[in-house]
Order: C-alpha cells, then structure tokens, then sequence
C-alpha cells in the first residue's frame, strides 16, 4: 500500500476497513457484547422463539 502514501494522507477502502477494524477489536467489553447478542439470537432461532426472519415460515 505504499501507493496510498501518495495521496495526500487518503488511504484505501480496505486499508480504511482493516485499520477501523483493528481498533473496535481491541475493546473487548465491545466485542464480549456483539458475541453476546450474536448467541442470544442464535439461540432464540433455534428455539423458534423469534418471528419472522430466515427459516421460520410458520402459516
């Protein structure tokens, strides 16, 4: 990405994403919190506790 030194101090879109990305995981209070959400509703879908949404055509 030495290309990207160039500009002006602009960077890339995937270069933007990776360094954004670095930083939101390094708060781990932020992370513990998305893992958490993503296993209450993994597991509220498998329980059919969740309406609507992908696999539950309930008529």
């Amino acid at each position: 990405m030495a290309q990207n030194k160039n500009q002006g101090g602009k960077m890339s879109r995937e270069e933007a994403g990776r360094k954004g990305g670095e930083t939101v995981s390094q708060d781990r209070q932020h992370m513990a919190e998305i893992g958490r959400k993503g296993g209450q509703h993994s597991q509220s879908s498998q329980r059919g506790g969740q309406q609507g949404g992908r696999g539950s055509d309930k008529r």
